[in-house]
């Protein structure tokens, strides 16, 4: 007999005669003559109610069926006299997998730090079960915002011999002994120095300038030593590259972006949303309404560094120009000043990586982050620098090897076109959508400093 999930078992228009439905046990309760048991499959946040009266082949292995355990019912789906619309009279009940005493998700809370601590078990409570179907979902929706718009998803390389910010945070990627302090590239297994990439949008570019529209969606690597709650050193980045786009452009495609996955997620009627607003963030969808009906501010460097200093606000990070706007900064901007989401553009040149556009002023380039309430930065992108002459000087300027970027170099010299793009890391979306304030909670398995379990 084919099984039935959960979710459409509760999704039912009609009772069924037969149904089969196999899952894990949340609680059991007995008494003399029938047993309850809550079974959860994953599929969705709800559980559906077996009754399981004593007598019925299997019944015998009630008592093993504790929290944890893993069970397969035949019976009937029938309208239930409690809170959900259906129930099942169990006809057979059978166990399939035992779990002891010593399971660690007995019916009680847990914190997220021990939750973490089995990450291998809390997909299985209320809280992770719901964020990893939203990632789920959300993943589905990035897809369905750029194909819908004739974009052509990439899959760019994850091992690259190119370090597309230049900050030099990369994991190195090597099949010498790394005891034997061999620093000869040439002897390795790519005959160069080789790393975990940090962004795919390089090689986008060069596809962008062929296809015109492309994103890249996959994971991304720094070997940042940071043990903030937002920052982890694997995580899946979204990278839309365009053809003939300026900054107007790009902060039009990165606004309407969000736009969509927050409409999305207030779309949800699977029951996650509203757990995430009653558990985890009780003005969450308050704040989603807000950011999916509102027009995002567009505000300079220049005048957000200004409204900063002459807010009185007083800030752990003094305020200057020419300094990388902090969380605490970006967060003021959004939730105190404009109480709204913020897309900043026109930052220093000084601060931003060497393939930004410079503009007219010399000293700013055209590059734009979008701010959100409760997150701060969400997406960074800019208009690319699409002129040989200024990319040349940018290379030379910053000490970059110049044989390493001629491929990028090429696209400005054969039919060179304005292009810009973003990138948004897919786990602070998440982060903003759910309410759940740390990236390891959205994470599978997270990789941070001194954390590489699993």
């Amino acid at each position: 007999m084919t099984r039935t999930l959960i979710k459409h078992a509760l999704a039912s228009e009609t009772a069924m005669d037969n149904i089969l439905v196999e899952g894990w046990i949340r609680t059991r309760r007995d008494s003399k003559a029938f047993s309850f048991i809550e079974l959860n499959d994953g599929t969705s946040l709800a559980s559906i109610q077996i009754v399981a009266d004593a007598g019925i082949p299997g019944y015998e292995d009630i008592g093993k069926m504790t929290t944890g355990a893993s069970v397969s019912i035949h019976g009937k789906l029938i309208p239930s006299p409690g809170k959900q619309k259906w129930e099942i009279q169990a006809a057979s009940i059978r166990l399939v997998g035992t779990a002891p005493d010593s399971y660690p998700l007995q019916k009680k809370g847990h914190s997220p730090e021990f939750l973490r601590s089995i990450a291998h078990l809390r997909a299985r409570t209320n809280l992770f079960g719901a964020v990893f179907r939203t990632r789920s979902r959300l993943a589905a929706a990035v897809h369905r915002f750029f194909q819908e718009r004739d974009f052509v998803w990439i899959h760019t390389p994850l091992i690259t011999a190119s370090d597309c910010e230049g900050a030099g945070e990369m994991f190195r990627v090597t099949t010498l002994d790394p005891l034997a302090n061999n620093k000869n590239h040439e002897e390795d297994f790519f005959g160069k120095a080789a790393y975990l990439t940090v962004s795919g949008q390089l090689e986008g570019e060069t596809m962008a300038c062929a296809l015109s529209n492309i994103y890249t969606f996959g994971p991304t690597f720094r070997a940042e030593n940071s043990n903030t709650t937002r920052h982890a050193a694997e995580f899946w980045m979204i990278e839309p590259e365009v053809a003939f786009c300026d900054l107007e452009g790009d902060m039009d495609l990165a606004e309407n972006f969000v736009k969509y996955l927050v409409r999305t997620m207030l779309d949800d009627q699977s029951g996650d949303m509203d757990f995430f607003c009653q558990f985890v963030d009780k003005g969450l969808r308050e704040r989603l309404q807000h950011v999916a009906d509102t027009p995002f501010v567009r505000c300079s460097y220049t005048e957000a560094v200004d409204i900063l200093i002459k807010s009185g606000h007083k800030f752990d990070y003094p305020v200057s120009w020419g300094i990388n706007l902090q969380s605490e900064h970006e967060r003021y901007l959004t939730e105190e000043h404009f109480k709204s989401p913020v897309t900043l553009y026109n930052y220093p040149a000084a601060i931003k990586p060497f393939y930004m556009r410079l503009n007219d002023d010399g000293k700013t380039v055209t590059a734009m982050d979008v701010l959100v309430p409760g997150i701060g930065e969400i997406v960074g992108g800019s208009q690319r620098e699409e002129r040989l002459d200024i990319l040349m000087d940018n290379i030379k300027r910053l000490g970059l090897n110049e044989e390493a970027y001629s491929w990028y170099v090429d696209l400005r010299r054969f039919g060179s076109v304005p292009h810009a793009g973003f990138g948004a890391g897919f786990e602070r979306l998440l982060m903003f959508v759910t309410g759940v304030t740390n990236i390891r909670d959205v994470l599978p398995y997270p990789r941070t400093p001194g954390h590489c379990e699993y």
